[in-house]
């Protein structure tokens, strides 16, 4: 059996037969197999936007080649007396806890939110009402923040291939559609996350794993270097490792963990607000048109240099989705951004930040602490301002010109808008950066200044960073590792659960 690479031009809206007939003319065979390797949208010359397509073919009839082989993750299993706890469910929390489940050791996943059906429920109700739940929101509970997301799996991470194809595979085994596999931007949805994560928590289950929703990890009793015990809103857990994941919000787990003696340092972060178009607007300044047959919705990454001031791009770019209340806690006010596997709604929304380095924002060299209060106390002011979970907000041309708002806009957020001076809200030096980026976002996008800009995006990624080994260990504690976005080390859900998989290996691995 001969086996081939070949790369197709193909049309936006093109069918599978069609598929088949370019791979029989390239190749000149008859009888063959095939497996997309990679698919991407060239949308470079909007008189000819394409798919590019790699395709993997086998056939008698072509000679030559070997199939490339995707890198596996070898976990050896054997039974132990080991136990781990495992704290937080998102994609570094549960690898880990999946992790080591599978080579033998006995291990509970807690988690401080609800399950994700509870959660949406939850969700839903805030959403309806106003009325925060704790328990139930964007920032915690089953699958963490990445849940109620748009599902990203692109990581810009290096070396970690196996740790990705695991990962995949795991997805697509909980019913991820398979294009993921193969895909250049591949997304899962919230609406198949909220699945996908229940048929993980199933296979954990099924493999003798034990999760816990509802459990807070309220403190940790340290010994001589080592974690002796956790201490939970469920009761006391002993554990040989203990492995932390709480994702980017949990400041009261960072603040416990500082106070026992976990050492973390200040990094940079971003901060800014989310911008809000409607979806027509970008599909026709991207393909040229407002629609694009076999494509769902145009998407755009955008940067800014800031002319001597701050860095500013956008984030977190969900196409045909929504803008969300993703308050952590009751007295603050934040958004983020959802949309769907089909990303069909009316609008696109985008994070707009500048990158910046708490010790600019305090004023000085900024501790830990500092930098989470000083975080903390911008999202409180948001709240006050609006008295609730309304977004400040106004138009990108008003906030570029420093113009009053009075005109009400429609949106896709769900607990209303109340217009703001904005840029007042804002710290000047982010202010002042945005303002920049927004004029040549404008230039770069044609009508990007008539859409809107709301709220506080202040969870791109955690102002400070644990310090820890480089098997994820945290420095002068032996069996305490910390992981995922919660660590300060890395973010999105592929390169957060490699990171939680590299952890786990090195446990399992010290115990062979």
């Amino acid at each position: 059996m001969g086996y081939r690479e070949i790369s197709l031009q193909l049309p936006t809206d093109y069918h599978e037969d069609e598929l088949k007939e370019n791979i029989a003319k390239q190749l000149g065979v008859r009888e063959f197999s095939y497996q997309i390797e990679n698919k991407s949208l060239d949308a470079r010359k909007k008189g000819n936007i394409h798919w590019l397509v790699k395709v993997v073919v086998l056939s008698d009839d072509v000679s030559g080649g070997s199939p490339l082989l995707f890198p596996s993750l070898d976990i050896p299993y054997q039974k132990r007396k080991e136990k781990a706890v495992v704290v937080g469910s998102g994609p570094a929390g549960f690898f880990s806890a999946y992790i080591l489940q599978k080579a033998g050791i006995a291990t509970t996943l807690i988690e401080r939110g609800t399950d994700v059906h509870t959660r949406a429920e939850g969700i839903r109700e805030f959403e309806k009402t106003g009325v925060f739940n704790p328990l139930g929101n964007y920032a915690f509970g089953e699958g963490g923040a990445g849940t109620f997301s748009d599902g990203k799996l692109t990581s810009r991470s290096k070396h970690i291939s196996k740790e990705r194809q695991f990962i995949l595979e795991s997805y697509i085994g909980a019913g991820a559609p398979e294009e993921i596999g193969y895909m250049a931007h591949p997304h899962l949805g919230s609406d198949n996350l909220k699945k996908i994560v229940r048929n993980l928590r199933e296979t954990f289950k099924a493999l003798g794993g034990q999760i816990l929703f509802d459990t807070l990890l309220e403190d940790l009793k340290i010994e001589n270097g080592k974690v002796i015990e956790a201490i939970t809103s469920s009761g006391t857990m002993e554990a040989d490792y203990f492995i932390i994941a709480p994702g980017h919000s949990a400041y009261e787990t960072y603040r416990m963990l500082i106070k026992r003696g976990v050492q973390f340092r200040t990094k940079n972060f971003a901060l800014g607000s989310r911008v809000e178009h409607a979806q027509r607007i970008i599909n026709k300044a991207q393909w040229g048109k407002e629609s694009l047959p076999g494509v769902k919705a145009a998407e755009y990454r955008l940067t800014s240099p800031g002319d001597n001031r701050l860095p500013v791009y956008t984030f977190c770019m969900c196409p045909g989705g929504i803008v969300v209340p993703a308050a952590a806690y009751h007295n603050t006010n934040i958004v983020n951004g959802m949309s769907r596997y089909q990303r069909n709604e009316r609008f696109a929304n985008a994070a707009c930040v500048a990158g910046i380095h708490p010790d600019t924002l305090v004023g000085r060299e900024a501790s830990p602490e500092e930098a989470l209060d000083w975080v903390q106390a911008l999202e409180e002011k948001f709240h006050r301002y609006s008295n609730g979970f309304a977004a400040p907000f106004c138009s990108i041309q008003n906030f570029i010109d420093r113009k009053e708002q009075t005109e009400i806009v429609e949106s896709s957020y769900p607990l209303g808008l109340k217009p703001a001076a904005l840029w007042e809200l804002l710290p000047a030096e982010i202010s002042n950066s945005i303002r920049q980026g927004l004029r040549d976002f404008s230039r770069k996008i044609q009508g990007f200044e008539t859409g809107t800009i709301m709220g506080l995006e202040s969870k791109t990624s955690a102002p400070i960073q644990v310090l820890r080994e480089k098997e994820r260990c945290c420095i002068g504690i032996e069996n305490l590792y910390m992981v995922g976005e919660g660590s300060g080390c890395s973010g999105g859900i592929i390169s957060s659960g490699a990171d939680g998989i590299r952890a786990a290996l090195h446990i399992v691995e010290s115990n062979c």
